[in-house]
């Protein structure tokens, strides 16, 4: 009799054990950037505030560095399900549509205020398109405006003739062929050996990028062009997303808006940061020259006006709405 009541008493110990584990869900959350970039530290605080939320029923791990999934196999994997969440650079995915590349159309908006506009603007159509691809829209976070990395200086547009430039999306890459420039595809996470092994010798970036892939042991300007201010987009598999209960989604959704704000404000205040870090660490940051800023806009307008034509009613109907804010 005690044998049995002590194996009952073990049988119904071990299920109250397991039953939370039994509740638990496990997600991941592929995402490109180094661990203490920014972006990779708010979508940690956005994990930590869902398992809060949900009592530890929701997990979710993020994998920065793009160890997980590279950058451009992110935003598949969770359309397939091999990931349940993933944060991208929207416009490496130009060339899927060119509406995902409105963020890096140049000098449209160089700040703030003026990229918060435009991710307002573009928001409807940008989340239909990923709801209509199984994705749902979460939360959007910026980058720092953009400047150039070169290893000489730069006087005029003319000057970046022949340099080994890296490109990460349709406009940079296109930069590269304007500027008769040898474009050369690299993703983030791989930059800072192609620096240090002189795959390339220039590229457009932000302060965070240069900053992250320690430009300056490598290149020695910095030009401030603020050419664009590009976004990273964290999204959900939307079957998995619904298939949570209620309460889960509300916590998840409470949680990105949160990390949409956060986001926000981090840039903003590490902008300058990265830019006093640039030059603590040797590197000479400048404006661009006149002259240099003159090459760079006429560029931007070439550029505006191939993306227009490729992005057709929807791109222009982004740009108005833009406009009229």
């Amino acid at each position: 009799m005690i044998s049995r009541l002590f194996c009952a008493s073990l049988i119904a110990g071990l299920a109250m054990a397991a039953t939370p584990a039994l509740a638990q869900t496990k997600w991941n959350l592929p995402a490109a950037y180094p661990a203490d970039n920014p972006h990779s530290e708010n979508l940690v605080a956005f994990a930590k505030d869902v398992e809060a939320a949900t009592s530890g029923k929701l997990q979710i791990t993020v994998h920065p560095g793009a160890s997980l999934f590279k950058a451009p196999d992110i935003k598949r994997a969770v359309v397939t399900g091999q990931a349940q969440m993933g944060e991208v650079l929207l416009s490496i995915h130009e060339n899927e549509d060119p509406l995902f590349g409105v963020d890096v159309v140049p000098f449209l908006a160089t700040s703030f205020p003026d990229a918060m506009k435009l991710y307002q603007a573009s928001k409807p159509a940008i989340t239909k398109k990923l709801d209509a691809q199984g994705l749902k829209l979460l939360f959007v976070v910026p980058w720092a405006p953009q400047g150039v990395y070169v290893n000489k200086p730069l006087a005029t547009i003319e000057d970046m003739k022949g340099l080994k430039w890296r490109a990460y999306n349709v406009g940079t890459a296109r930069i590269g062929e304007l500027v008769g420039a040898q474009s050369v595809t690299i993703q983030a996470a791989e930059l800072p050996q192609a620096l240090a092994t002189g795959v390339v010798n220039s590229f457009m970036s932000s302060g965070g990028t240069g900053y992250d892939a320690k430009a300056w042991e490598s290149l020695k300007y910095f030009y401030d062009v603020q050419a664009w201010i590009p976004k990273d987009y964290t999204f959900v598999n939307k079957a998995a997303f619904e298939a949570l209960d209620k309460p889960t989604q509300e916590a998840i959704l409470k949680a990105a808006a949160t990390a949409e704000t956060r986001g926000w404000k981090a840039w903003q205040d590490k902008s300058t940061w990265y830019i006093d870090q640039l030059k603590a660490k040797g590197m000479t940051v400048e404006p661009p020259s006149p002259a240099l800023k003159a090459g760079f806009q006429k560029i931007g307008e070439q550029l505006t006006a191939d993306w227009l034509k490729k992005a057709g009613a929807d791109g222009q109907a982004v740009v108005d709405a833009y406009k009229k804010m």
